[in-house]
């Protein structure tokens, strides 16, 4: 289905919620969308041993948090690349960061320490800098972004990068999402999740791929799962209001992700379609 203009769009939801199921069916329905994931570009870069991706990398091992500030750069600096971000000046090259899925021509490689530190305070992105980036309203150029913004702050930050235009509340009773999650195991290598209850591996325990064996979520117990679910609670709301005040949130409520996705189909349609 075909896209009229260009989608800029996060989910929100509980953990268990079934936002990456909604996302799998939003990208296959709707061709032009396209999946952007703040973590997939950091493991991205973590992997191909690029500066930035050392800088990281040390890091997350001494348990450090990724800055606000560098995770919009990368974001901003990917639609750059993509060409769905325009800066509105004569700069000839755009600092590339790896990508996982475009390299764009012409773009200059980061190749020291030197010059991830040039690109954090590039005034491109700076904050209140007089550059004014300009998203693509092309089709497609439309996008599902992916564990960023988690807080109003971090939402306020990248309005002035580009501005979603819908944000979408899922939600789930809290009874029914522990019972999904009770059923819940993972290949952890690749990622696939699989549930007892309704998309069970072939054989019990062992991944459909690769045979190996599936394990359960330390987060995913009980105690632990309540305490995530509180916290969700505590961060969400205020970014919630943040997206309802500027006219962009919308809220759907199901049993299961067969009941939430219709409805979010058709919110989907009637907004770009």
């Amino acid at each position: 289905m075909r896209l009229r203009k260009a989608a800029r769009v996060i989910l929100v939801g509980a953990p268990g919620v079934g936002k990456g199921t909604q996302s799998e069916r939003l990208l296959r329905r709707f061709p032009q969308l396209s999946s952007i994931s703040s973590g997939d570009l950091l493991r991205h870069n973590v992997k191909q041993r690029t500066p930035l991706g050392i800088k990281v990398e040390s890091t997350m091992k001494t348990g450090g948090l990724v800055s606000d500030d560098l995770i919009l750069r990368l974001i901003s600096n990917e639609l750059n690349q993509r060409g769905w971000l325009f800066a509105g000046h004569p700069s000839a090259n755009v600092i590339t960061l790896a990508s996982s899925d475009v390299s764009a021509t012409g773009s200059q490689a980061i190749d020291d320490t030197a010059e991830v530190e040039a690109f954090i305070s590039s005034p491109v992105h700076a904050r209140g800098g007089s550059v004014e980036p300009r998203p693509s309203d092309d089709p497609s150029a439309s996008f599902l972004l992916d564990g960023f913004p988690r807080t109003a702050l971090q939402a306020d930050r990248l309005d002035e990068i580009v501005p979603i235009n819908l944000a979408v509340s899922i939600k789930t009773p809290l009874d029914v999402i522990m019972e999904r999650i009770s059923g819940r195991w993972v290949h952890e290598p690749s990622g696939r999740v699989y549930n007892t209850t309704f998309h069970a591996p072939k054989v019990p325990g062992i991944d459909d791929v690769t045979g190996e064996p599936l394990v359960r979520r330390a987060d995913d117990k009980d105690e632990i799962y309540r305490a995530r679910f509180q916290k969700f609670q505590e961060t969400s709301e205020p970014l919630l209001e943040h997206y309802a005040r500027k006219g962009v949130l919308w809220e759907v409520e199901g049993m299961s992700s067969d009941e939430i996705s219709p409805k979010l189909f058709a919110e989907f349609e009637r907004r770009f379609v």
